[in-house]
C-alpha cells in the first residue's frame, strides 16, 4: 500500500504549531521551572567542592559537608553582621533630624530665594502629625481595605515564594548526587561525529564560568573591605554598611561604584554638611577603590580569563539591562563569556572554510 506523502505546508504548520504549543507551556511553568533551574546552577557551583570531598568520604556526606559549612559560615557572618547592621540602622534612624534640618534651611532656603517655589517648613515632632495627615486626607477607607488585601495577597505570594525557597536545597541536593552520572548520559546522546567538539566546547565554557566566578568573587571581598576600610577611617557612621553593598553591587560592572558614591555623598552630607575635606575623602577613596578593581583586582583575579575587553563589557551589561532588567544585568558577563567561546569555535570554522581561503566565490562577488 502506498501512503501519500504530507504536504510540507501541513508539515511546516505542525511544527510552528508544536513550537507555539511548547513556549506557552513553558511561561504557564515557570514558577515551577524557576527552583529547577536555581537548584540546577548551585549545583554547577558545589560541584567541583563536592567532587573534592567525595575522593574521601562518600558523595552524599561530601554534600552534607557542604551544606553544613556554608550554613556554619551564614550564621558566623549573620552573628557578626546583625549587630553591626544593627548599629547602623540606629544611626541612619538618627539622620533623619539632619535631614528635616537639611532640607528647612538648605533646600527651601535654595528655592525660595532663587524660584518662585515656597515648600512648607517641616518639623521632627510634627513629621508623623504630617505624615498621617496627609494619609488621612488623601486616602480613605476603601483605599485601605485594598491595601490590605495587597498586603494579605503578597503575604501569601512570600509563604509560596518561602515554600520555593526551602525546596531549592533538597533540589540541589538531588542535582549533586547523581551529577556525574547525568553528565555521562548527556555525554552518550551527543551524536558520535561531533563528541569530541562539542565537550571540548563545553569544557571550555566551564572553565571560563568557574575562573570568573571565583575571581568575581573574590573581587567582591576584596572590593568591599577596601571601601569599607577606607569610609571607617574617614569617620562615616554608615560606612561599613555602604562599602559592604558597593562591594556585593559590583557583581555588576560599575553599579557598585554607583550605589556606593551616590549612598556615602549623601550620608556625608548628613553627617559632616557641606565639610569639603570630608567630601574629597569620601570621593578619593571610591577613585582609589575603582582604581584598585580596574588596574590590580580584576587584571590579577580576572584577567583575560573571559576574553571581552571594557567596551563589550559595558555593551553586555546595558544589553543584558535592556533584555532582562536588572537579572540580565547580572547574568550578562557570564553569558557573554560562554558566548566568547561559542563565536571562537565559530571563527575558527570559518577561517577553515573554502569561502574564507578564496577557492569559493559568491555569485554577487563574482567578477565580470
Amino acid at each position: 500500500m502506498i501512503t501519500k506523502p504530507i504536504d510540507p505546508f501541513f508539515r511546516r504548520l505542525f511544527i510552528v504549531v508544536i513550537i507555539v504549543v511548547a513556549f506557552i507551556l513553558l511561561r504557564l511553568m515557570l514558577p515551577v521551572i524557576i527552583p529547577f533551574f536555581a537548584a540546577f546552577i548551585l549545583a554547577y557551583l558545589f560541584n567541583p567542592l563536592v567532587k573534592k570531598l567525595s575522593r574521601y568520604v562518600r558523595r552524599w556526606i561530601a554534600i552534607l559537608i557542604v551544606y553544613a559549612t556554608i550554613t556554619l559560615g551564614m550564621i558566623v557572618l549573620l552573628w557578626w553582621l546583625i549587630p553591626t547592621l544593627w548599629h547602623q540602622l540606629q544611626a541612619a534612624w538618627q539622620y533623619l533630624p539632619k535631614l528635616l534640618s537639611w532640607y528647612n534651611e538648605v533646600v527651601r532656603g535654595w528655592l525660595t530665594s532663587n524660584t518662585r517655589i515656597r515648600l512648607p517648613e517641616l518639623e521632627t515632632q510634627g513629621f508623623s502629625e504630617t505624615l498621617v495627615d496627609y494619609m488621612q486626607s488623601h486616602y480613605n477607607i476603601s483605599d485601605a481595605s485594598n491595601w490590605m488585601s495587597r498586603l494579605i495577597a503578597s503575604s501569601m505570594s512570600f509563604i509560596n515564594n518561602a515554600g520555593l525557597i526551602v525546596l531549592v536545597p533538597i533540589l540541589t541536593f538531588y542535582f549533586l548526587f547523581n551529577w556525574d552520572e547525568r553528565l555521562q548520559e548527556w555525554k552518550m546522546a551527543i551524536p558520535a561525529a561531533y563528541s569530541n567538539k562539542v565537550i571540548t566546547i563545553a569544557r571550555e565554557c566551564d572553565q571560563a564560568l568557574m575562573e570568573f566566578i571565583k575571581g568575581q568573587l573574590l573581587v567582591m571581598i576584596l572590593l568591599g573591605v577596601i571601601y569599607a576600610v577606607q569610609l571607617q577611617l574617614i569617620g562615616l557612621e554608615l560606612g561599613l554598611t555602604i562599602g559592604m553593598v558597593a562591594g556585593i553591587a559590583s557583581f555588576v560592572p560599575y553599579l557598585g561604584f554607583g550605589i556606593g558614591f551616590i549612598a556615602a555623598i549623601i550620608a556625608g552630607l548628613f553627617q559632616f554638611g557641606f565639610d569639603w575635606l570630608y567630601l574629597s575623602l569620601i570621593v578619593g577613596a571610591f577613585l582609589v577603590g575603582q582604581a584598585a578593581e580596574g588596574y590590580v583586582l580584576q587584571p590579577l583575579l580576572l584577567g583575560d580569563k573571559i576574553g571581552l575587553s571594557p567596551l563589550w563589557v559595558i555593551f553586555a551589561v546595558l544589553a543584558g539591562a535592556s533584555l532582562l532588567g536588572f537579572v540580565g544585568m547580572l547574568i550578562a558577563l557570564p553569558v557573554s563569556a560562554v558566548i566568547n567561546v561559542l563565536f571562537r569555535h565559530l571563527f575558527d570554522y570559518y577561517k577553515s572554510t573554502n569561502f574564507y581561503k578564496g577557492r569559493v566565490q559568491l555569485d554577487l562577488f563574482k567578477k565580470d
